[in-house]
C-alpha cells in the first residue's frame, strides 16, 4: 500500500539532526528521499560514536541511525564542476530540496535557492540555519546546545537556584528536532500551495526563531504577566500540583490539570478538606500557596510505594506516571504492544533497530523499507534512475572525484 507522500522526490542535502530528521519523516510517509553526502566521510554524525552498529568503530553510529532510515545515500562533491552539475540536474527533477549549510555556502557553488528555482520553478527549497537566511546574524554558525542556551530554553530548564540548581539543556537536541518538525510542516504547506499555483518557493527555517516560538506558554507568561519565567525543576509554572514527587521507594510524576482533578486527588490522599481549603480550592490559589500544598502532598506520598500510588491515582482518574528510564521505555509491555521498536536490515546484513514513527495512518501506512544507508551505496542507482546516466558517465564522474 503506498504511503501518503508516495511519488514525492526529495533531495536531503543536510547533515547532523535538524534536516535529516525532517527528511526522515518525509521518507517514512513514502517520499523517495535521496541523502547527498560528501565523498569519503559523509554526514558528520556517521562518526558520532560510540555506540556503533555491530559494536565496532567504522560501523554506523547510533546517532546517525536515529535520523536516516528509509533514505538512499549518494556521494557528490559540490566543490567540483561535474559535482555541481549533478546537483543542478537532480534538483531539476525533484519536488523538494532540503539543506542546512552555512548561509551562503550553496550560493558560492552556484546552487542558491534562486538559481535552483530558476531551473525548476516547481521546486520547494527548504533552508534550515542557525539564525535564518537574512539579518546581521545570518552568517553565524549554530549547534543545538547554544541555541537552547541563547534562545531561552535553558533559563527555564533545571532546578531553581534556591534548590541548588543551574541552567540545564534538554537531554536530546530538541532545538534541532523541533526545527526539523517546523521544516516538515512548512514543506507540506508549500507543496499544498504549489498544487494551487504551480509554483514552488524558498522556505527559511531558523533554529533560533523555532526555539523561541515553541516556548509557548512561557513566552506568554512574560508577555502578559511581565515576569521573566525562571527554573522550577519538574514543576509547572501555571498548574499546581504538577511535578515529580518522592514516594516511599522512588518517585512519580503527578499532573493535575484542573480543580476537579484536584478534588479527586484530595480524596485519593485521604485529605478531602484540601479541596475546600481557601488556600487550595482554585488553581490560582494553589499557585499562590505552592510550597505549602506541595509539602502536604509530599509527606503523604512518602508513606507508600510508587506502585501503590500509581494504582490508586489511576483508579481515581488522576494523571500520574512513573519516571522510567529509556531502557524501561523501549522494553516494557507497552512498547511491545505498540511495536515502538522495529528491526530493519542493511545491505551488510546487519540488523538495525529503529524507534517507530508515532503516527498511524488508516489508509497510507508508514513504511520501514530501508535501513539507514551505507555511505554512497545508492549513488549509481540514483544517477541511473533519476538522470538516466550511463555506466560510462558515472565511471567518468568517479574518475573526476565528483562522486
Amino acid at each position: 500500500m503506498p504511503g501518503a507522500l508516495d511519488g514525492l522526490v526529495v533531495i536531503d542535502f543536510t547533515s547532523h539532526l535538524s534536516g535529516p530528521y525532517c527528511a526522515m519523516i518525509l521518507a517514512d510517509q513514502g517520499a523517495d528521499v535521496v541523502k547527498v553526502e560528501r565523498p569519503g566521510c559523509g554526514d558528520d554524525t556517521r562518526q558520532w560514536g560510540p555506540p556503533w552498529l555491530a559494536g565496532h568503530d567504522g560501523g554506523e553510529s547510533a546517532y546517525f541511525l536515529s535520523a536516516n532510515r528509509n533514505k538512499r545515500s549518494i556521494t557528490v562533491d559540490i566543490g567540483t564542476d561535474p559535482g555541481r552539475r549533478v546537483i543542478q540536474e537532480l534538483a531539476a527533477t525533484a519536488d523538494v530540496l532540503l539543506e542546512n549549510f552555512r548561509v551562503g555556502t550553496l550560493a558560492r557553488h552556484g546552487l542558491a535557492p534562486a538559481d535552483l528555482l530558476e531551473r525548476n520553478p516547481r521546486l520547494v527549497v527548504c533552508s534550515i540555519s542557525a539564525y535564518g537566511q537574512r539579518g546581521e546574524r545570518a552568517a553565524e554558525p549554530g549547534y543545538d546546545a547554544m541555541i537552547q542556551a541563547s534562545g531561552g530554553l535553558m533559563s527555564i530548564t533545571g532546578a531553581a537556584d534556591e534548590e541548588g540548581g543551574s541552567p540545564q539543556k534538554v537531554g536530546v537536541a530538541i532545538a534541532d528536532i523541533m526545527a526539523g518538525m517546523y521544516a516538515t510542516t512548512a514543506i507540506l504547506a508549500a507543496l499544498q500551495a504549489r498544487a494551487r499555483t504551480g509554483r514552488g518557493q524558498h522556505i527559511d527555517v531558523p533554529l533560533y526563531d523555532s526555539q523561541v516560538a515553541w516556548l509557548a506558554n512561557q513566552n506568554m507568561n512574560f508577555l502578559v504577566g511581565g515576569q521573566v519565567p525562571g527554573r522550577l525543576g519538574t514543576a509547572h509554572p501555571n498548574l499546581v500540583p504538577y511535578q515529580a514527587l518522592e514516594t516511599r521507594d522512588g518517585s512519580l510524576m503527578l499532573a493535575v490539570g484542573n480543580d476537579r482533578q484536584f478534588a479527586a486527588l484530595a480524596e485519593c490522599l485521604g485529605k478531602e478538606a484540601l479541596a475546600s481549603d481557601a488556600r487550595f480550592a482554585r488553581n490560582r490559589d494553589r499557585i499562590a500557596n505552592r510550597a505549602a500544598l506541595i509539602g502536604i502532598i509530599a509527606d503523604i506520598l512518602r508513606t507508600e510505594t510508587t506502585g501503590y500510588w500509581l494504582e490508586r491515582l489511576a483508579k481515581a482518574g488522576i494523571p500520574a506516571g512513573p519516571i522510567n528510564d529509556i531502557g524501561e521505555v523501549l522494553t516494557n509491555a507497552y512498547a511491545q504492544e505498540r511495536e515502538l521498536v522495529r528491526q530493519m536490515q542493511n545491505t551488510n546484513g546487519d540488523s538495525v533497530p529503529t524507534v517507530a514513527n508515532p503516527v498511524s495512518f488508516a489508509d497510507t501506512p508508514v513504511h520501514y523499507e530501508r535501513a539507514p544507508p551505507l555511505l554512497g551505496e545508492h549513488t549509481d542507482e540514483v544517477l541511473r534512475e533519476w538522470l538516466g546516466y550511463s555506466a560510462e558517465r558515472i565511471a567518468g564522474l568517479r574518475d573526476d572525484s565528483a562522486i
